[in-house]
């Protein structure tokens, strides 16, 4: 059964409709990444998957329920969503903000229970930040704060990840850090991401699911050998692209492009 499924959705803001009417299905416990053109409605799409925002019309499905009637708690027990800009409070410490996360599953402001130490260390300890844990997040690097950001999102301890371009501003390294931390996420304990991402080779590399946007249309979607042809990207981002496979995924990678 997919994990999310969106039907028929109208998303904009204000006035202006970005998508007008988009179907598609997110299949459960893969790595689905969005890709497209800046502001074909990637981000816009996800937010209404994650009910940042408010569609216009249509509907998303969360294991056959509708999103928007679901409470509030019981979306966030289930979905954890890291945005593209995520800032902490000054003076805020790692383990803080991490045990942020544990707040869907406390029934009232209080205490912490003994459950909720246990996910947050565990959160800590899958994320590498053992050491970090008592910094101010302000100290940290980039890619560090990102896995601050991620573990408090796994904190929660959903199901699923929802993440808008987790690897912006970071560098190589830091980059192939995360996607690598994301991927054992989903093969060793079945979590489903769903993120954003620009660059198409780490979008190809990491995912089992690849959904291709233009103009705040569906274009392609399907495994990356179906969605990473010369054709679509030259559908999707109007270059000739030259493919080749990935040594280390066997998925199809960009190795250069020119303008069509």
């Amino acid at each position: 059964m997919e994990e999310l499924i969106v039907e028929r959705a109208a998303i904009g803001y204000s006035n202006a409709l970005i998508i007008e009417e988009l179907s598609l299905s997110i299949p459960k416990n893969k790595i689905t990444t969005i890709i497209g053109p800046n502001g074909c409605g990637k981000s816009t799409l996800l937010k209404a998957v994650a009910r940042i925002l408010k569609m216009k019309s249509g509907a998303v499905y969360l294991d056959g329920n509708a999103i928007h009637r679901l409470d509030t708690k019981e979306v966030a027990k289930k979905m954890a969503i890291l945005p593209q800009t995520a800032n902490a409070p000054g003076g805020l410490k790692v383990y803080e903000l991490v045990s942020y996360g544990r707040f869907p599953h406390q029934k009232r402001l209080g205490s912490l229970k003994k459950e909720d130490y246990a996910a947050i260390d565990r959160a800590i300890e899958v994320t590498g930040l053992n050491e970090f844990k008592d910094r101010p997040i302000e100290a940290l690097s980039g890619g560090q704060r990102q896995r601050v950001w991620i573990a408090m999102a796994l904190a929660q301890e959903t199901e699923i990840l929802v993440l808008d371009e987790p690897t912006t501003y970071l560098d190589m390294a830091h980059q192939l850090d995360i996607l690598l931390l994301l991927k054992r996420l989903n093969e060793e304990e079945g979590r489903t991401i769903i993120m954003v991402l620009h660059d198409l080779n780490h979008a190809s590399r990491f995912s089992d699911y690849m959904i291709a946007m233009k103009g705040g249309e569906l274009i392609t979607e399907g495994p990356p050998a179906e969605v990473m042809t010369c054709l679509n990207l030259q559908q999707v981002f109007n270059i000739d692209a030259s493919i080749v496979k990935c040594p280390f995924s066997e998925n199809p990678i960009c190795l250069s492009y020119q303008l069509c």
